[in-house]
């Protein structure tokens, strides 16, 4: 039971973090199971499809896993979101490789499993608690002993939140023991499809040479843009054979849906601002008075910012507050004032400042018998031993403890909500005396705590802060509704919505290409069943209203077409495809009027109609270079350096800027020596790095259909 020992020698400090994590359910974000389509499938990867159940299991299993190497009780929405789309890319990628590796009759073996744990090099082991405390390193044999004891374990004969606490991080543990074998198992197929693409020396050379050859030339350019649009034309026949010839680019794999929008955000009016200044005022008044425990003060006023009784460092207070607090004499009040970066009415009390360590060494013993009297006798009994000259780390041990100091920060704590038995624990340690013996008595226990060492002196302060956030009335709100409620009703479809929304006040939103692997609308929180809707909906349909963001968002959806999986339509690439053949077009003029003009000298060139020249140095064939008088990119212009020789002009070259000629006038090498083997590694790392795209093209082979949004 050394794991549990090591568990019980942090003391109360650790069981309540744990049980916070431990307890915590995300029942926001819960998939609900009581749902009429729970049997159905969220997903398929190659013909085999993926129950929403399941998904789900995996979601809350790498949830907890996060939780706990995070140290949380929750995560946020926005986390959760980005939570459950790495779950998915994770599922895909590993079924993915697990049928090829099948066929090829790779796989991960137990032995190769328990050599990765030997290591104990591996990255998913450095973020497991079993670490020795010398080295830092991975112990496997701490893990061992966990197991061992995890094993003997009878949960029912112990203590609640220990045995949670083992459970969970057996859970992580097996969580972390399957990702070693797929994250093997993945390893082993990009090797081998990275080893196959085999570098040699030419290549090796050649791209040396690419990296280190530099060229300085000339360029004299006919810019597109002293060409105007109207001086070439382009037919629907012009749009329609570039089409053809880059169809291939224009192909998506998932539909995807335009749409139309309003959201409208309900804020405070001004009676609602009104209303809450008074009740600021009046709070004001009672924070300048004598306050019995400001505690519940803070607490029944509505503040955003609970109020412990503890000093905290300006770290943990609001920035707002911070940048006043200087202005402000201790036992004295600062507001009401309005706060615009996060909206807020604020008032508070400096009540107190001292200079106090930041960081505190402590060293305790846990004392727990089977009834409170008697855990009294025994922490007593202990404390008198420890008071007479017992060794303390000793009478730990005997105990099932360590009894080593540990070290405890302001950032541990700050931040947290303390109270009862927390706060009262967390009192004793900041505000102990150094070597001071104290017996804590808490609800579940007894604590025997001796602060050992300080350091780190900081100011600290006790602030009562009532920060109340400026928010509108449920009349306001009720007002807002009725209000788009009668416009949706009488704009019933996509024309009229899109008539009408301005003269009704309303503002007008547009989305191209929304998919459904997305999670909401328009940076909205809440908005799935918007976008749910969206991909059940046909063009022309509007929607009703959908109340979301924070509560404070209404928002009103029209589908405007449905862009289907396979080749985009040309009607919406054309803009592109026009923008590519004005430049083609616009080359072909410039083209022509330079064959007109009979230039053959580098000057002649130069002194053409709207020309522009620049010097361009140290071009290399490994990299496109950027030319100043034509702001453009071009990879021609190194290709080119690569091969010319020095003083000859080039033939007019169609770039992505303008038509230029070239002129070499000097070459030479940089200082680096060739290193064949080096070389040859990089080429080789290269390749490795070449075999993640065999990922997407199996990703497309395997027909990979995603409707999570339809459930979650």
């Amino acid at each position: 039971m050394a794991t549990l020992q090591k568990i019980r020698s942090k003391g109360p400090l650790v069981v309540i973090v744990v049980g916070l994590a431990l307890f915590a359910f995300i029942a926001g974000d819960a998939w609900q199971v009581m749902r009429p389509h729970q049997s159905q499938d969220i997903g398929e990867v190659n013909g085999e499809s993926l129950s929403a159940q399941d998904y789900q299991a995996m979601v809350e299993e790498y949830t907890e896993v996060v939780k706990t190497a995070r140290n949380v009780s929750s995560l946020t929405d926005e986390e959760m979101s980005s939570l459950q789309d790495e779950v998915w890319r994770t599922y895909v990628e590993n079924k993915l490789i697990e049928t090829e590796a099948a066929k090829l009759g790779l796989q991960v073996t137990d032995a190769e499993l328990q050599s990765i744990i030997n290591a104990g090099v591996h990255p998913l082991l450095q973020g497991l608690p079993f670490r020795n405390p010398q080295t830092g390193a991975f112990d496997r044999d701490m893990l061992n002993k966990f197991l061992v004891d995890y094993s003997k374990m009878n949960m029912a004969q112990m203590p609640a939140e220990y045995a949670e606490s083992y459970q969970k991080l057996y859970n992580y543990w097996q969580f972390v023991e399957k990702t070693l074998v797929q994250t093997r198992l993945r390893e082993k197929y990009m090797s081998l499809i990275g080893t196959a693409l085999v570098s040699n020396p030419v290549e090796a050379k050649n791209a040396f040479d690419g990296r280190t050859a530099q060229t300085d030339l000339l360029l004299a350019a006919v810019p597109y843009t002293s060409v105007p649009d109207s001086a070439v034309s382009i037919s629907e026949a012009d749009l329609r054979d570039a089409y053809d010839k880059k169809k291939e680019q224009y192909r998506q794999y998932a539909e995807t849906r335009n749409i139309r929008f309003i959201d409208v955000q309900v804020t405070a009016s001004d009676e609602d601002k009104a209303a809450l200044r008074k009740e600021m005022d009046e709070y004001t008044a009672q924070l300048a008075g004598n306050v019995a425990d400001y505690a519940t003060f803070v607490r029944s006023t509505g503040s955003d910012v609970p109020y412990v009784d503890l000093y905290y460092t300006t770290r943990s207070l609001p920035g707002d507050v911070v940048a006043r607090l200087d202005s402000v004499a201790t036992g004295d009040v600062f507001g009401p004032y309005y706060n615009a970066a996060d909206n807020t009415l604020n008032s508070f009390k400096k009540l107190a400042v001292a200079s106090m360590p930041d960081s505190v060494e402590f060293r305790q013993i846990q004392v727990m018998a089977e009834t409170s009297d008697k855990t009294k006798t025994l922490a007593d009994s202990i404390y008198n031993a420890i008071k007479g000259g017992a060794d303390f780390a000793e009478l730990a041990q005997r105990y099932g403890q360590t009894g080593q100091p540990v070290w405890i920060s302001s950032a541990n704590y700050e931040g947290a909500q303390l109270d009862g038995d927390n706060l009262k624990y967390l009192t004793a340690i900041t505000t102990g005396n150094k070597n001071e013996l104290q017996n804590l008595t808490l609800a579940q226990a007894n604590v025997i705590l001796q602060v050992t060492d300080k350091k780190a002196v900081k100011e600290k302060y006790k602030v009562a802060i009532v920060k109340r956030p400026v928010e509108f009335s449920k009349e306001t709100y009720s007002k807002a509704y009725n209000n788009f409620s009668q416009f949706i009703a009488t704009n019933n479809t996509l024309e009229k919505m899109i008539a009408n929304a301005e003269d009704a006040g309303y503002r007008l939103l547009e989305r191209r290409d929304l998919g459904s692997a997305e999670h909401g609308i328009g940076g909205i929180r809440d908005t799935k069943d918007a976008l749910r809707w969206a991909f059940q909906a046909k063009p022309g349909e509007v929607s009703g209203l959908f109340e979301c963001g924070d509560n404070d968002h209404m928002l009103m959806v029209g589908l405007e077409s449905v862009v289907p999986e396979g080749y985009r339509p040309l009607a919406l690439v054309q803009g592109q495809l026009r923008f590519e053949l004005l430049r083609d077009k616009k080359a072909e003029k410039i083209l022509a009027d330079m064959q007109a003009a009979g230039a053959s000298s580098f000057d002649q060139y130069k002194g053409m109609a709207n020309a522009v020249s620049d010097s361009v140095k140290h071009v290399t064939f490994s990299a496109a270079a950027y030319v100043p008088a034509l702001s453009s990119s071009e990879p021609l212009v190194s290709a080119y350096a690569s091969v010319a020789d020095l003083n000859q002009l080039s033939q007019p070259i169609k770039g992505n800027g303008g038509v230029f000629v070239l002129m070499p006038y000097a070459k030479d090498k940089t200082s680096e020596e060739y290193d064949e083997a080096a070389e040859m590694d990089t080429q080789a790392s290269m390749h490795a790095r070449m075999a993640m795209q065999f990922l997407n093209d199996l990703y497309l082979k395997a027909d990979v259909k995603d409707m999570r949004y339809l459930f979650f």
